[in-house]
């Protein structure tokens, strides 16, 4: 993964562990990868993985058992699709409205669109 410079790493990898999540190759009540094993796969120092740990475990994504490991909650999915339909309504959306109107993009403009990336992913 490439970190992006104008986010923290530690949040960059929590935004990764939620697409995750959303995308549903961590489910359940499952066990998350250790520390260790993240810190491996992002090439990141153990102490950023704790942070991001830490993170998600405040937003209620995942918990600790102790000597055991991190473990998603049983609202996790949930919780992260609140947390991101919230943060794009925030931040993306009205980047998104602000360009259709630079561009004199309507909405049917849009769903037209919209229909045929759905039928191609299809």
């Amino acid at each position: 993964m490439e970190f992006k410079e104008n986010r923290p790493i530690y949040i960059q990898i929590a935004d990764h562990l939620c697409d995750r999540i959303l995308a549903g190759t961590l489910t359940g009540e499952g066990r998350i990868p250790s520390v260790r094993e993240t810190a491996v796969e992002f090439q990141v120092n153990p102490n950023t993985v704790v942070r991001s740990y830490s993170h998600l475990q405040e937003m209620g994504i995942i918990r600790n058992q102790r000597g055991i490991g991190y473990f998603l909650t049983d609202k996790a999915f949930e919780e992260t699709l609140t947390l991101r339909r919230e943060e794009f309504m925030r931040k993306d959306l009205p980047l998104l409205f602000r360009t259709m109107e630079l561009l004199k993009i309507d909405r049917e403009m849009l769903n037209r669109y919209y229909d045929e990336h759905r039928s191609k992913k299809q």
